[in-house]
């Protein structure tokens, strides 16, 4: 299995957390305690449900091996496995961050992914 990790976050927010260095999470990360990443093959229907009809998102691919203990596989949506980080996302981590925009279908397109 990749350490290749995906957060999929609202440009505004991203473009924040880079300037303080670290990303303590969207809204919802913070109600429920962690970070919400997905994997490769969780990360598009974590846009269309989540992220139905949003423009302005970025995807962000995360080096899941260098986030030591605090990233947890949580079971979640369906009985599947998802990574949770119990910690602030440190940005050397990050591997790199693409756009995330609409298609004319109205769904997100997806850069290949890892593992996909």
């Amino acid at each position: 299995m990749s350490q290749i990790i995906y957060k999929i976050a609202p440009e505004t927010l991203w473009r924040e957390a880079e300037a303080k260095g670290r990303f303590t999470g969207a809204p919802i990360d913070i109600a429920d305690g962690f970070i919400h990443f997905s994997t490769a093959t969780q990360a598009r229907e974590t846009a269309a449900k989540h992220f139905a009809g949003q423009s302005g998102l970025l995807l962000i691919a995360i080096d899941g091996a260098r986030l030591g203990d605090a990233l947890k596989y949580e079971v979640s949506r369906g009985g599947a496995l998802f990574p949770h980080l119990y910690d602030v996302l440190d940005l050397k981590t990050v591997l790199w961050v693409k756009p995330l925009p609409l298609g004319a279908d109205g769904a997100h397109q997806f850069p290949v992914l890892e593992d996909e």
